[in-house]
């Protein structure tokens, strides 16, 4: 049986990691990694720093080779340039002075991958047209892209990832440097695509409580150990404890989520392997 608990459904999963092993030398981000993601669910991924939330990303993207074990995306091994995966980057400032247009942004999602001036059928022009209505863009869908505030930019950002239609999104941190309002935003235009369309979302990010009333469940990666569950099964004092080896309290309070005693977005706490990966689902 596999540690999420999802055997029977792995071979049609969204995502299937078995043993999943990560390495850079004698620095080990997680080992064992075994868990199922199926399709339509809303993962979120948290952890320190350090502990490989966007490495496997990377390995999803098929950007990095796993040290062992192995991660398969609806049954086949990850791939570059899959069409089936969007990507959301995590948010930096654009040059005021970039020559592109939000609407030209959004068109890279279709097209980005070739040389030459774009020439885009009819269909594909309806797609970016979509696209940017989606996330509410359209009114600057014509501005340049580098005269946009941070949150205007993320929302062009998500229309690139959805213009292909993809059956899975990949969001690196999206929220970092944005506002609470549009934190608030983004969250709700991922999780509102996720709903409407049934596709799956793995979602890294340094603060549960963004994505507090959207998430399906959390997998929660520590330095070489990781739990996987609802938020209410893994976001508890005694597994966060048993995680860290170390004493951690989780309070709650207006529905927000506050950790003490574990940094989970700051830094990468050294400690020794006591706990292995578990899964509470």
């Amino acid at each position: 049986m596999s540690a999420s608990g999802r055997d029977d459904r792995a071979a049609g999963a969204a995502v299937a990691a078995r043993g999943a092993t990560l390495a850079f030398g004698a620095r080990r981000l997680w080992d064992d990694l075994t868990f199922t993601v199926p399709h339509g669910e809303f993962l979120a991924v948290l952890g320190p720093n350090g502990a490989g939330k966007t490495s496997l990303l990377r390995v999803l993207l098929g950007l990095q080779r796993l040290t062992a074990g192995r991660i398969e995306i609806e049954g086949r091994p990850p791939r570059r340039g899959d069409r089936r995966i969007g990507y959301i980057a995590q948010h930096r400032a654009i040059d005021p002075d970039l020559p592109v247009r939000g609407r030209e942004l959004v068109g890279f999602g279709v097209d980005g991958d070739r040389w030459g001036p774009p020439i885009r059928s009819a269909e594909q022009r309806a797609h970016i047209e979509s696209a940017l209505e989606l996330v509410g863009a359209r009114a600057y869908a014509d501005a340049p892209v580098g005269r946009l505030s941070g949150g205007e930019q993320q929302r062009l950002r998500i229309a690139q990832a959805l213009v292909g239609r993809p059956s899975m999104l990949l969001c690196d941190e999206p929220l970092q440097s944005l506002d609470l309002n549009y934190q608030h935003l983004i969250v709700e235009q991922i999780a509102d695509w996720n709903r409407r369309r049934g596709a799956t979302v793995v979602f890294v990010t340094h603060d549960i409580n963004p994505v507090l009333p959207v998430v399906d469940r959390l997998l929660l990666l520590a330095p070489r150990r990781w739990a996987l569950g609802t938020v209410d099964e893994v976001l508890t004092s005694e597994s966060l404890s048993r995680l860290y080896g170390a004493s951690v309290d989780v309070l709650r309070h207006r529905g927000r989520v506050v950790i003490i005693g574990a940094d989970l977005g700051a830094h990468e706490t050294e400690r020794p392997a006591l706990y292995p990966g578990e899964d509470h689902g």
